[in-house]
This record gives C-alpha cells, structure tokens and sequence, in this order.
C-alpha cells in the first residue's frame, strides 16, 4: 500500500522527521535503513542529505540528483509494520 508523504524536514545528521497523508508521522534515521551507494552516495554528506523535499508528482522524499526512497519502507520504518507484499510466490502456484 503506497503511502504519500506530504512533509519532509531534515533533522540533523541522516534524520528526517516526516509526515504521511494517513497522519502518520515521526523521525526517520535514514542510515538505519540504506547503504549509501550508487544514487545514494551524494547523501552520505549531511549538507546535500538536508537539501530534501517532499515531491508532489512522486509523493516521496527525492534530493537534486534524483535520488529518492520507498515511502511504504519509511512508513515501515516508522509504524514498524512490515511491507506487504503484493504478490505471494506460494499462491502463484
């Protein structure tokens, strides 16, 4: 289920505080949950990781170079209820 989020602040370091449009909201530490690496990698530096924006046309976090993040795993991250799967491998079958 995709959640949209409609507000994103940097906090300092790797942390966001966000808000998504079921009213869910809180602070993200965003190291926590991906490596820095390919499109990443800019984010790893605190200065280019504080230039987030809630997009309105992806309805999640993105940064200048294009990078951006699930919000279901966000929202994951911050309800603690796992993803749901959209499709089950055992009942394909």
């Amino acid at each position: 289920m995709l959640m949209d989020i409609v507000e994103a602040r940097h906090l300092g370091q790797h942390r966001l505080f966000l808000r998504f449009e079921d009213g869910v909201e809180g602070e993200v530490d965003i190291a926590g949950i991906v490596g820095f690496t390919g499109i990443l990698t800019p984010l790893a530096g605190t200065a280019f990781f504080a230039k987030v924006v809630a997009d309105t046309e992806t309805d999640t976090v993105t940064w200048p170079n294009g990078a951006d993040l699930d919000p279901d795993v966000l929202h994951a991250a911050l309800t603690g209820v796992p993803v749901a799967h959209s499709l089950n491998l055992a009942d394909a079958s």
